[in-house]
């Protein structure tokens, strides 16, 4: 592998970007294995470090000599030379981010060039995009929905020799889409810190004006809308959490006002705004941590470096339960339902965790010893570097013109279905417990995702109320429903005591009940 000759292009430290640091990582790890050296991307700066380090060369001698380019693509405006570059020049790809949407509106729409918005749309996605591009032209723009519905990669990725993700999901859902796509999934490579010392968690707070006895919350990264951060803040307001602070360590987005959810919820004083941290402060401040958060919801299909270093240094985290999540740890992270419950579910498993300090700890040592075996850099390189040689002369796929889809959850207003419940059926015995089997019928034209899907995912609620006593339960659609197929759904549930009603009904994730649709909903009193 030592004649392997690999151009890196990447964001570099001090850029303030996580596949900067991820890169400063690898780096080593690549440097023992090939001919490395790297680009230095027009207008981003390098550290001198580095630069005395590794050779650095300007982007107008990419792949120069038969080096094969290696990308690492974000969806950040940080992104936009990369892109540049890998357009003209075929090499291999990793996709931190499988959406990319965003990184299109920031070089076109942000930039005054909708023409060219609309012209990348049309080609990655066809007619839809074209018309998905539309709204763009005026205040407001297009909804998020679309803009994680429509990840604008096509053109980019079927242009290179090969695509690395690091999620088995993520690499899954390119599969579906591009079929003819050389693709491997590598587990990003985490550096193991050394273990936390208590005390030094009880110092990093009392610098930052944190008591050091209560129970301490950590958010960490860049700060957007789908971090759910706002929800977590709604969460400290509730009587069980009055303990309970919040350490937000990252920028926060300008279109985010938490200081103003934090004094509206009367949490203000419990919720600390840190800003960007350096590198060493952000393992220190994890360290400081009793509990991390680390909740996506939409996501763009990232797997998330800073939960990753939550992690490694030995600290469990709640995640979304929700798309790539599936990949991670069940030992070492908690997952929280998305969509209607969000909040009330967040609340109730934050304060059964909070107070059972040997259950935090013992997930905290699960969660480093994942990261240990599952994420090691030098495995991490290896195994990039691997899949590097096998592709280094292989030629990018054909590029077709896009094939429309079918309808899905997302775009039709046509949700028509039946629910059939077996073993529901009244009178129950008050106490009396039973194991239903719900029946879920497509009788729409759309594809009904599964929940673990980007915006458009399907549920079933389960509601049984009785009196003021509501007990709710979400059964996430495990797989994609076609048009006239079916899928069963198991449920174990008691009657209450007193009279009783059971409401059985499909929700799209985020947006609203299939009723509103036309779709089923099944009620009894029980």
């Amino acid at each position: 592998m030592n004649s392997l000759a690999i151009d890196y292009v990447s964001p570099l430290p001090p850029v303030r970007s996580g596949i900067a640091d991820y890169s400063h990582d690898l780096l080593p790890h690549l440097d023992r294995l090939c001919d490395l050296r790297l680009i230095h991307l027009p207008g981003q700066p390098v550290d001198d470090a580095i630069r005395q380090r590794y050779p650095v060369v300007s982007a107008d001698r990419l792949g120069e000599d038969g080096r094969l380019p290696f990308y690492q693509m974000g969806n950040n405006h940080y992104h936009g030379e990369v892109w540049r570059l890998a357009s003209r020049v075929p090499g291999v790809m990793t996709l931190h981010d499988l959406v990319l949407h965003h990184f299109l509106i920031e070089r076109t729409v942000k930039h005054g060039d909708f023409a060219a918005y609309r012209r990348q749309l049309a080609l990655d996605h066809g007619w839809i995009g074209d018309a998905a591009a539309l709204p763009m032209r005026w205040p407001g723009g297009s909804g998020s929905a679309a803009q994680f519905a429509l990840p604008a990669h096509r053109s980019l990725l079927l242009g290179q020799r090969g695509v690395l993700t690091h999620s088995a999901w993520a690499a899954s859902m390119l599969r579906q889409e591009m079929p003819d796509l050389r693709l491997r999934s590598v587990a990003m490579g985490i550096p193991l810190p050394k273990p936390w010392d208590a005390e030094a968690g009880h110092d990093f707070r009392r610098r930052r004006g944190i008591p050091t006895e209560c129970p301490l919350l950590g958010s960490f990264g860049f700060q957007t809308p789908i971090k759910r951060t706002e929800v977590v803040i709604r969460a400290l307001a509730s009587p069980a959490l009055s303990q309970a602070h919040l350490m937000v360590a990252g920028e926060v987005s300008p279109t985010l006002r938490l200081e103003e959810v934090a004094a509206s919820s009367g949490v203000e004083e419990r919720v600390h705004f840190l800003g960007f941290l350096p590198f060493d402060d952000f393992e220190a401040a994890i360290g400081a941590c009793d509990l991390c958060l680390n909740l996506r919801y939409p996501s763009a299909g990232e797997t998330s470096a800073s939960l990753l270093r939550i992690l490694a240094v030995g600290k469990p985290a709640v995640v979304s339960d929700y798309a790539q999540s599936a990949d991670l740890p069940a030992a070492g992270v908690l997952r929280i339902p998305v969509g209607e419950g969000e909040l009330e579910a967040l609340v109730q498993r934050l304060q059964e965790l909070l107070a059972d300090g040997e259950a935090l700890a013992r997930m905290g040592c699960q969660a480093r010893q994942h990261i240990a075996e599952h994420h090691r850099p030098a495995a991490a390189a290896a195994a990039m570097l691997e899949a590097c040689e096998s592709w280094r002369h292989a030629a990018p796929p054909p590029f077709t013109d896009v094939e429309p889809p079918p309808p899905t959850t997302l775009t039709c207003r046509q949700l028509s279905g039946e629910l059939e419940v077996r073993g529901g059926a009244a009178p129950w015995a008050e106490g009396e417990r039973r194991s239903l089997e719900i029946l879920l019928h497509n009788r729409s034209p759309a594809r009904w995702l599964a929940a673990e899907r980007a915006a458009g995912g399907v549920a079933l609620e389960v509601c049984l109320r009785a009196g003021e006593r509501v007990e709710d339960h979400w059964l996430p659609l495990p797989r994609d429903l076609e048009p006239g197929a079916m899928h069963p759904f198991h449920l174990k549930l008691r009657r209450p005591t007193g009279p009783a009603k059971l409401r059985i009904a499909p929700h799209v994730l985020g947006q609203e009940g299939f009723a509103v649709r036309g779709g089923p909903v099944w009620e009894a009193e029980i």
